[in-house]
């Protein structure tokens, strides 16, 4: 099976370069999120995290 995708693969031309692309936009997106984690300001991350739990508050409401 892997000797019949590596040869139907060798013969696409220009095939090297995807492995190169896909490494590419995997450290680009890791670096971008790394960047967005460290420089997220503290109350927006607060309010994010809460979330879930005043959702969790608004079902279990009785007024609604």
């Amino acid at each position: 099976m892997l000797k019949f995708v590596k040869h139907h693969m060798e013969t696409i031309d220009g095939v090297e370069i995807y492995p190169m692309i896909s490494l590419l936009i995997f450290f680009i997106f890791f670096t971008v999120l790394f960047w967005w984690v460290f420089t997220a300001k503290k109350e927006h991350i607060k309010t994010v995290s809460e979330i879930p739990l005043e959702e969790d508050e608004l079902d279990n409401n009785p007024l609604n």
